[in-house]
């Protein structure tokens, strides 16, 4: 889910479309609408196609932006808005090791050990860093000292990944430094200073199974403790009015006090991960985090309750609205699909069906916003509130039972991610079908130039232009699912009878978890 929390709810100026898409796929693995039944390729096939795709994203990358943090493919150039570590790269990492990439692994295996985590000249985010960077070591290192070992051909290098987490944690660990804390987010490491504004539910909650795995590999449970402390503000929310439903909660904190600012959220960008995390942390370790489980369950069960909303035009699909207060506010993001997925995986490891029921329905209405659009690709912010429908929409409204309110894709994962849950709980092969179909139509429309970029209207035959610009979790997450959705079962895939071995952070890196 690798989610950037800053959802841009305007449309960004359009840049000129005048470079072709070039063809990547054979002739009979293109277009989803001629793809009959009888000659649709296997899931080996689609699978080979996706590592086709990273391949040439990694390509493209080395080639033009390595080891900056991103790719400009249409002008082959680079950024570094991740502080110039390598952001790609560390993030390229999980998914090159699952898709038997020893090339590409050994590559960025040889580069992690040089990163100087102490040095930018840039704003540092705890929560991006943290699920970005030291969730790719993290990964890299369970991996490579488990079952894909034989990857690297260097053990130094995976040793580094450990050594090298640790010294970012130490790094970044002066957030904590706080009366309450609850950490700062936004850090200026030449000083060791911050912005010193408020934080926000998803980026103080979305730490814990990132630095508790630390704690767990280094013995150094000082990580644990500052992340617990933090959490422990969110578990036990105050003032009370901040929330307005057991378990849902607002999305600003103040980092003097830990108490909540608002009333305000839902399970959209700024507060998502939190909720996601809550039964995750169950996986990692049911022992330690039964607490967690707990909070998870009241928000799932306030969330079917209270949140559950089904548009006017098409009453049969299911979404979940945000809140202000115990207001509803009919609108949702590409970011908050991810929420059928998190649905079923508490639905599995609970035993209870009710919660894999309701996580399929919203992955079935998450699909509807890919299907409906000209791209055959999700928008970027959706709503479906009947008084608020944007002038030249009402027929899209009434036809799609949504309309869209930021038509950009960002590369996001969060609609295929949902279907590989639901694909590993259910074995129902139509959800491959739908990552594949989605794969084809993301391949089809981003990729430009060097590599895939982020563009400016899904609801425009072509995409409406390109953002010159590939995400880090293109590589982490987009193009794991798709390809882990279609591959073979493996011990690090999410497990049918709600018993795992791995668990994955928000940036689709997978962490072995405890005692497995």
């Amino acid at each position: 889910m690798g989610r950037l929390r800053n959802v841009l709810v305007g449309a960004l100026p359009l840049l000129p479309a005048t470079f072709a898409l070039p063809s990547t796929l054979p002739n009979n693995l293109r277009a989803p609408n001629n793809r009959r039944q009888d000659d649709s390729p296997s899931a080996d096939e689609r699978a080979q196609a996706v590592i086709n795709t990273f391949r040439i994203s990694w390509d493209g990358y080395y080639k033009y932006a390595f080891p900056h943090d991103e790719l400009h493919p249409v002008s082959n150039s680079f950024s570094d808005s991740r502080n110039a570590w390598g952001a790609s790269a560390v993030d390229a990492l999980s998914t090159a090791l699952v898709m038997g990439q020893k090339d590409i692994v050994n590559q960025i295996l040889d580069y992690i050990p040089k990163i100087d985590y102490s040095k930018t000249d840039t704003t540092v985010s705890l929560f991006e860093t943290t699920i970005r960077y030291l969730g790719g070591m993290i990964s890299g290192y369970d991996f490579l000292n488990g079952p894909l070992a034989d990857l690297a051909e260097n053990k130094a290098n995976v040793d580094a990944l450990l050594k090298q987490s640790i010294a970012l944690a130490n790094t970044l660990s002066y957030a904590f430094e706080t009366p309450s804390g609850v950490p700062y987010n936004n850090l200026h490491f030449a000083n060791r200073t911050s912005d010193g504004s408020a934080n926000g539910l998803a980026t103080v909650g979305t730490l814990i199974l990132e630095w508790v795995r630390l704690a767990d590999l280094s013995g150094n449970k000082t990580y644990a403790s500052i992340v617990e402390k933090a959490e422990s503000y969110l578990l036990d929310p105050k003032p009370a009015s901040s929330e307005p439903w057991p378990g849902l909660v607002g999305t600003d904190i103040n980092v003097t006090t830990g108490e909540f600012l608002d009333a305000s959220g839902g399970w959209v960008g700024g507060d998502d991960s939190f909720y996601e995390y809550l039964i995750k942390m169950f996986v990692y370790d049911s022992s330690r985090y039964s607490a967690l489980k707990d909070r998870w369950i009241l928000a799932a069960d306030s969330t079917i309750e209270h949140l559950t909303s089904h548009p006017q035009s098409r009453p049969n699909l299911t979404f979940v609205a945000a809140y202000e207060g115990q207001t509803l506010r009919l609108i949702s993001q590409h970011l908050a699909c991810f929420d059928g997925g998190n649905f079923i995986l508490g639905g599995q490891v609970l035993g209870k069906q009710a919660y894999i029921d309701y996580g399929l329905a919203l992955v079935d209405g998450c699909h509807e916003t890919y299907i409906q659009t000209a791209t055959g690709i999700g928008p970027e912010v959706f709503g479906w509130d009947p008084n608020n429908i944007p002038n030249g929409q009402t027929e899209f409204f009434q036809k799609a039972g949504f309309y869209i309110s930021n038509g950009n894709y960002q590369l996001r994962p969060e609609v295929i991610e949902s279907w590989y849950y639901a694909f590993r709980a259910t074995g129902d092969t139509k959800y491959q079908d739908w990552a594949w179909d989605a794969y084809l139509a993301i391949n089809s429309t981003t990729h430009v130039g060097s590599g895939y970029s982020s563009i400016e209207d899904v609801n425009v035959k072509g995409g409406g232009g390109f953002n010159d610009f590939q995400e880090s979790f293109w590589f982490a997450e987009v193009l794991k699912y798709s390809y882990l959705i279609q591959a073979p079962d493996a011990e690090w895939q999410i497990s049918k009878d709600g018993k795992n071995k791995w668990v994955f952070n928000t940036e689709a890196h997978p962490f072995k978890v405890a005692g497995s």
